[in-house]
């Protein structure tokens, strides 16, 4: 593990100081961690940064260090009602999310949250679980069994799409059968409305037509909110369809965990912002399809950005 990558290095020696001297403003945000697997798996061959996968002894280590901290776990629902209040809350808040729905979510994660005190949200791939057990990218998934389990102990469920596809080479069609059948799904298993969704690979906000016309479904078919791969914590007038998040894996020190939940992360949203524009330019700009309403069968035209480290 190479604790001197260059994320980590900025963060820790140049924006962290930059925010204890108190430059840029102090505009407060409630951070929202995004994880994937608890799991003993080394990650061979993936760069730190791109790494999705976290052993249940750093993940019990950064969970205590948290708790040591003073930090409290909410849901979502209840860290965008904190955000509206517009001024920081006296408790330190912050949120779990997991992608994918993991089995090792229920035999690694949760008791480590349980332990501490933590709760989550995690948001699942309904054509990865069933009665029976099934795999996605070789790791097994949940059973709805283990779903409805997880759900009665107050762990939060939402939808990451039916198959994780890159919603962004869809059709406007297949972007609202993925929305609307997963939602539909989880509903059924869970009986209770399901309001949030996890966008599946890099987000495209470089693409501002395809972030309306994806945002106009995402509320046509019953969704308040969407969590994104946008590095950051979410801040008090976010759009709740955009809304950003910092990823957590096994190569984050307590130290670099600190600095993510403290702001001094947040920075990198920009180079990753200028990254996609320019492949985007790079690639040639073409004529995006107006919206869903007008195009439910036509293909968006834009380039595809970047898939790794993406739920």
């Amino acid at each position: 593990m190479s604790l001197l990558r260059l994320d980590r290095l900025l963060s820790l020696h140049l924006f962290r100081p930059i925010q204890r001297a108190g430059f840029g403003g102090r505009t407060f945000g409630i951070p929202i961690l995004m994880y994937h697997s608890i799991s003993e798996d080394e990650g061979s061959g993936v760069a730190d940064y791109y790494r999705t996968n976290t052993s249940p002894a750093v993940f019990e280590r950064q969970m205590r260090f948290l708790r040591d901290e003073g930090f409290h776990s909410v849901d979502l629902d209840q860290a965008l009602r904190l955000l509206e209040n517009q001024a920081a809350p006296e408790m330190k808040a912050f949120v779990i999310t997991f992608d994918d729905g993991f089995r090792d979510f229920y035999t690694s994660a949760f008791p480590i949250l349980n332990k501490y005190g933590f709760t989550a949200t995690m948001y699942v791939l309904t054509g990865f679980i069933g009665d029976g057990r099934k795999s996605f990218k070789g790791r097994e998934c949940l059973i709805w069994s283990e779903v409805r389990e997880l759900r009665r102990q107050g762990i939060q469920f939402g939808s990451h799409s039916v198959s994780h596809p890159v919603l962004y080479e869809l059709s406007w069609k297949e972007i609202e059968s993925e929305l609307t059948c997963s939602k539909t799904e989880v509903e059924g298993q869970l009986k209770e409305e399901v309001t949030s969704f996890a966008y599946p690979y890099a987000f495209p906000q470089q693409d501002r037509r395809f972030i309306e016309g994806f945002m106009e479904l995402a509320r046509a078919s019953g969704y308040r909110n969407c969590v994104t791969t946008i590095i950051g914590r979410v801040k008090p007038g976010a759009n709740q369809f955009c809304l950003k998040r910092l990823p957590a894996n096994d190569c984050d020190d307590t130290a670099l965990l600190a600095a993510k939940l403290q702001g001094a992360y947040d920075w990198l949203a920009s180079p990753q912002t200028l990254i996609k524009n320019l492949k985007m330019c790079l690639r040639g700009s073409k004529k995006r399809d107006p919206g869903p309403a007008q195009t439910a069968q036509r293909r968006p035209e834009a380039p595809v950005s970047s898939r790794r480290n993406d739920g």
